[in-house]
């Protein structure tokens, strides 16, 4: 169920009992890592549970775009909080490999299943 929704740019927020859901479209790059990061921060400091990361929509077109993922996961884990990523692309996937971040970003394909980041 969808409390309420917020729309920044590329990043659309719905808020659900458990955490927060994150929609991500679009092109993670050096252009729009700002206002990616600066609303996610804004979520991450709303309170508890888990922080689904919905990347099925969005490609990650630099390093700033791969940093600002690692980036967010390292805040959420100060703020205690769980952030998962949802609907990876094989292109994401196989980056996240080839950086070797795949035991900290362990992305899922499906919207159904989440993967957990951990440290």
């Amino acid at each position: 169920m969808t409390l309420n929704t917020h729309r920044r740019g590329p990043v659309q927020v719905l808020d659900a009992p458990d955490g927060h859901d994150v929609i991500i479209e679009g092109r993670l790059d050096v252009h729009t890592v700002p206002d990616i990061r600066d609303a996610i921060h804004a979520v991450i400091i709303q309170g508890p549970g888990e922080l689904r990361l919905h990347v099925g929509g969005a490609e990650i077109g630099d390093a700033t775009g791969l940093g600002v993922i690692v980036h967010l996961h390292r805040r959420a884990t100060r703020a205690e909080r769980r952030l998962l990523l949802v609907d990876a692309s094989d292109r994401t996937t196989r980056l996240l490999r080839g950086c070797r971040l795949e035991r900290i970003l362990a992305p899922s394909h499906t919207a159904v299943t989440v993967a957990p980041l951990t440290a």
